[in-house]
């Protein structure tokens, strides 16, 4: 779709512009830095909307795209598109930095401007990452998040915010190094950095298993994948509330969307021939995830944890390799985005209380703060996947497709989702049933600001609980041609792959 005004470039570069803007105000005007910030995302998301209501589901093929010669001399361009599945991540992230920049109002406290800036500039950049169909510039982007993220995490965190920040930092450099020699290889191999002509050709199939693994390296570490998750906790840990939202509702999502637009197109037949190690990682995360949950006694690394499991759950979907679980993946990382974030939310309204995320710390919370009860409620019930909110769609279809794939894979990945309810019920209790801590006695009720800002996710977890056809009907042509691309030619390529790889 051409609408002759370049609409994706506007909405990736006007954070970015913008977020540079902020430089131009002086010290100790930070109420205007604050509102300038809030103007830009209103403004990004109200730029996105057309990508919603003028979007067409009818067609797999990429809209609002923009293509224009960069570097002609390596075959280089400016070129950005999105389809069914990217579309979605765009209108979440531009979503979730509005509600970023109104819960910093008044937790940030020291370098006001240049935190705004940051969360300004990571927008960008992830709107970016999605709307990339060149390498090279998919690649800029996917590192240029790095950056303001290690800053966000790095200035504005914890007491170990330091520790952390180097080792999200070196974690995700060493993924994306690995990436970048698949790329460089890729790029040696046929000659152009063009995505959607490279997903189009045949490669060698031992080129597809080498290469396979290389962009594997930078997607895991991403979503993050059992056993390369153990930069995730401690990242979110120290993040402030923005960091640890921003991490969960969009940035880990980075990883599995790569798996869906490189790793199952680029190399099918690689793909084919790892399923059953992908779906034995994705359920050892599941049940993992959820049991390391019970151990936890610091409330966001509960949250931290839980969100491996639920990762799992989407790289389960996503390999599959069958329309109910890619559709389930696809839904169950926007879902995961909306109800983990807004559990982050929640943490951070309390900790800026009482300055304390130990669960031993609270107790009674729903005498004293009944509003903010019942929102976590909805947000521990949409965790569990309770019939008619978000979190069941997603993990429907993707134990559905999980079934349908390898019916061991499903069996054990239903039992994630009881492992999920008992940890998630038991958090609750202890925060809001148990006997009233005397240190929060005197607790400060919800700000209107912080009502608005969780009522946002809670419409959406209502809407996609109740009519999950108005998201699902974005990817269903994009998942089919996905999927025909990747079981093309089945048995003879299975052939080919397992003459490599000696079967599996």
């Amino acid at each position: 779709m051409d609408i002759g005004y370049p609409l994706l470039s506007t909405v990736i570069f006007l954070p970015i512009l913008g977020g540079l803007s902020l430089l131009l105000i002086g010290k100790g005007q930070e109420g205007l830095v604050k509102w300038a910030s809030l103007l830009i995302s209103l403004t990004t998301f109200v730029l996105a909307l057309p990508l919603f209501t003028g979007f067409d589901r009818t067609t797999h093929r990429m809209q609002f795209v923009e293509r224009k010669p960069w570097i002609p001399d390596w075959g280089i361009e400016y070129y950005i598109g999105v389809d069914g599945i990217s579309v979605l991540f765009v209108l979440l992230s531009v979503l979730i930095t509005i509600l970023c920049v109104l819960i910093s109002w008044d937790s940030i406290k020291t370098k006001v401007k240049e935190f705004y800036i940051s969360v300004l500039l990571i927008e960008g950049a992830m709107i970016g990452v999605f709307c990339s169909l060149d390498f090279f510039l998919f690649y800029v982007f996917w590192e240029a998040m790095l950056i303001p993220m290690y800053l966000i995490i790095g200035v504005w965190g914890g007491p170990r915010r330091l520790y952390a920040a180097i080792k999200f930092f070196l974690y995700t450099l060493v993924g994306s190094v690995l990436m970048l020699v698949g790329i460089i290889v890729l790029y040696l191999k046929t000659g152009t950095f063009n995505i959607l002509e490279l997903s189009a050709m045949s490669l060698p199939v031992s080129l597809q298993l080498w290469l396979f693994w290389a962009f594997f390296a930078a997607f895991a570490v991403k979503v993050p994948m059992f056993p390369v998750h153990t930069w995730l906790p401690d990242a979110h840990t120290e993040a402030p509330t923005a960091g640890s939202v921003i991490l969960a509702a969009i940035l880990i999502k980075m990883g599995a969307y790569g798996f869906l637009r490189f790793s199952l197109p680029l190399f099918p037949e690689a793909a084919l021939a790892m399923t059953p190690v992908m779906l034995g990682l994705s359920v050892v995360a599941i049940i993992y995830g959820g049991l390391v949950c019970f151990a936890q006694t610091d409330l966001k690394r509960l949250i931290a944890y839980s969100s491996v499991s639920h990762m799992g759950f989407v790289t389960l979907g996503i390999f599959a390799l069958n329309a109910q679980g890619v559709e389930g993946g696809i839904l169950q990382m926007i879902n995961h985005g909306i109800v983990t974030g807004a559990l982050f939310l929640c943490v951070g309204i309390v900790y800026e209380r009482t300055h304390s995320r130990e669960i031993a710390d609270y107790g009674g919370l729903a005498t004293v703060m009944p509003v903010y009860a019942g929102f976590f409620m909805l947000f521990t019930l949409a965790s569990i996947g309770l019939p008619g909110l978000n979190g069941f769609i997603g993990e429907f279809l993707i134990i559905l497709g999980g079934f349908k794939a390898k019916k061991l894979a499903g069996v054990l990945a239903a039992t994630g989702v009881i492992i999920g309810a008992g940890y998630m019920l038991w958090l609750y209790q202890r925060l809001f049933f148990n006997e009233l801590n005397e240190k929060i006695v005197r607790i400060e009720p919800m700000q209107l600001k912080e009502a608005l800002t969780l009522l946002c996710l809670a419409v959406l977890v209502l809407w996609i609980g109740v009519y999950p056809e108005t998201f699902l009907g974005f990817m269903h042509e994009s998942v089919g041609h996905l999927l025909k691309r990747v079981h093309y030619g089945l048995p003879d390529s299975m052939m080919a792959v397992r003459s490599v790889i000696g079967g599996y």
